[in-house]
């Protein structure tokens, strides 16, 4: 399967289910094959040692759950719920932390 077929396959099981996309992860290389990022929608794009999407939708308890989905065919990813009180920049903080949680994981 190829990269684009993969990732239009995350999208399609994602939203199935009420995520909405918000960033993509992608290598120079990914990158220049999602040079169409009409599939990407409004998310904006970050250049990344990794492929991966993070994805976000309302949890229960007026939380918000944002889970990142590696680009692979072997389902993996991190999944964080956010209070309705915390901060942007606490929020950025943990997605960070799960970033580099993904790369450790993909360097293995």
């Amino acid at each position: 399967m190829s990269q684009m077929d993969l990732l239009l396959e995350i999208l399609a099981t994602y939203q199935k289910h009420g995520w909405v996309l918000r960033r993509a992860l992608l290598t120079t290389e990914a990158e220049q094959t999602f040079i169409d990022r009409s599939a990407l929608s409004d998310a904006s794009v970050e250049r990344s040692t990794i492929n991966a999407l993070w994805f976000s939708r309302p949890s229960h308890e007026k939380r918000e759950a944002w889970e990142l989905r590696l680009v692979s065919e072997a389902p993996y990813a991190l999944f964080e719920t956010f209070e309705n009180d915390e901060t942007e920049e606490q929020r950025e903080d943990v997605r960070k932390e799960m970033e580099a949680r993904m790369r450790e994981y993909v360097s293995k």
